[in-house]
């Protein structure tokens, strides 16, 4: 939560900035938004390359818990039985 404020008031201090130069942001919002997604997603394509190749199996549990953090930015979730 601490990373989300700073992020926050980060986009709070460049738009303030921005306003105070007369200057627009670069992106609208939406198209930053959907460009920042993008590469998080981009960026689990590799480990999900390496490990087709691998011929290692590509599970929900292996997803949910190495590919959905890095996206979310949440906390891998506990491993229950079962999950290997």
């Amino acid at each position: 939560m601490k990373a989300w404020i700073i992020s926050l008031l980060c986009g709070l201090l460049a738009g303030v900035i921005y306003a105070a130069l007369n200057v627009h942001s670069p992106a609208p919002p939406v198209a930053a938004l959907l460009g920042l997604f993008g590469m998080l997603v981009g960026e689990q394509l590799i480990p999900i390359g390496r490990r087709l190749l691998g011929r290692e199996p590509l599970t929900m549990a292996w997803f949910r818990h190495e590919c959905v953090p890095k996206i979310s930015g949440t906390a891998p979730p506990a491993r229950e039985r079962g999950d290997a």
